[in-house]
């Protein structure tokens, strides 16, 4: 036991590196090393002998491990040294850059379009992403047979068994915060009600999650003309073209009477859409006066006040705006996209695989 251990203790102690080190533990201690066979021959031994050797043969293995940890450890410590001594760091450097972000195009957009909503004597007013299908349709004057309160269009919110309430849905558009806003507030009224909603759709110009901004002027001589003229005001502003021209057709909403949907001149140069020139025209957003049962629901009377609406998908005028060819784009895209439409991301890949800021 005493040569074994000299051996391999002087053998330890002149290790120079991590590698003779591992050498030397696989020749002493391994499975196949000199105190491993030995510990084999313990089976062949009387039970005196092992009763000696035994507890010989574990504390020379305890103690050549114990060895092997310390002068690893000091080699470690060795090779730290050599190389802070080789290596050094110039303070005087600055620093690395600090990451900055930036605003995503949907709440970028949400923030133009406020502001000149703003500018034009519209609040902004909030409500629950989920709702009762009484907000979300009753109370629009949508039947319970409209195909927007089957299962396929709407998210409706898992009930438990003996649940009461009423149904409650991921609201379909941002219209339950007028009625809301309404019931609280009454008339006169301008608001716009911006906001994320949820409807069973996935294709390149629908998503399950999108966001509108809807519009609701209640007063008592407020007409159709106001309402052209408050959406042209707004066109020439977010699209930053003078003159826009508008088009309204005849259409049909629940919530509205008449109704109408709203189309804006435009033209393809290119395969570039161009708003505000050319013989084309693209649908934007849907309108009307506000239908009397509407304004009844929310707790204002229709033979006294009367308002117009709109509603526009703010994901679908930032796609206009900024050339964006499909609405996916702003959820599950590399967000390096931004950079080509013009939006700085957050990481910038250089030419060495590492980012650049």
């Amino acid at each position: 036991m005493d040569d074994l251990k000299q051996k391999y203790i002087g053998q330890i102690a002149n290790a120079a590196d991590e590698a003779a080190l591992e050498d030397i533990r696989l020749a002493a201690v391994g499975k196949k090393g000199e105190v491993a066979l030995k510990m084999r021959e313990l089976g062949k031994m009387s039970p005196e002998e092992r009763q000696a050797a035994g507890p010989a043969l574990n504390a020379l293995k305890d103690e050549i491990n114990s060895a092997l940890a310390a002068k690893k450890a000091a080699l470690g410590n060795a090779a730290l040294d050599e190389r802070l001594r080789s290596e050094w760091l110039d303070v005087t450097l600055p620093t690395r850059g600090t990451r900055q972000g930036t605003i995503h195009p949907v709440s970028q957009v949400t923030e133009e379009v406020t502001a000149i909503f703003a500018e034009l004597g519209f609040s902004v007013a909030e409500g629950p992403r989920i709702d009762t299908d009484w907000y979300n349709f009753d109370a629009l004057n949508i039947p319970g047979h409209h195909p927007a309160r089957a299962e396929m269009d709407t998210f409706y919110m898992a009930r438990a068994e003996g649940d009461d309430r009423p149904p409650h849905v991921l609201r379909t558009h941002t219209s339950p915060v007028q009625i809301r806003t309404m019931e609280a507030e009454g008339a006169p009224l301008r608001i716009i009600c911006p906001g994320g909603v949820y409807r069973a759709d996935y294709d390149q110009t629908h998503t399950p999650m999108f966001h509108q901004v809807e519009g609701l002027a209640i007063d008592k001589d407020i007409s159709m003309a106001n309402l052209k003229w408050t959406l042209e005001e707004f066109f020439a502003a977010f699209f930053e073209v003078d003159g826009i021209k508008t088009r309204f057709r005849a259409s049909h909403f629940p919530f509205t009477e008449p109704s109408a949907e709203v189309d804006i001149q435009c033209s393809w140069v290119d395969g570039q859409l161009r708003i505000g020139e050319g013989d084309g025209w693209m649908e934007v957003l849907g309108s009307g006066m506000v239908h009397p049962k509407v304004l009844q629901a929310g707790g204002i009377d229709p033979n006294e006040w009367q308002g117009f609406a709109f509603g526009m998908g703010i994901d679908r005028i930032a796609m206009l705006k900024y050339g964006i060819p499909d609405l996916r784009a702003f959820f599950d895209s590399d967000l390096r996209w931004l950079r080509h439409y013009g939006f700085a991301s957050l990481d910038q890949p250089n030419l060495h695989g590492g980012l650049s800021r």
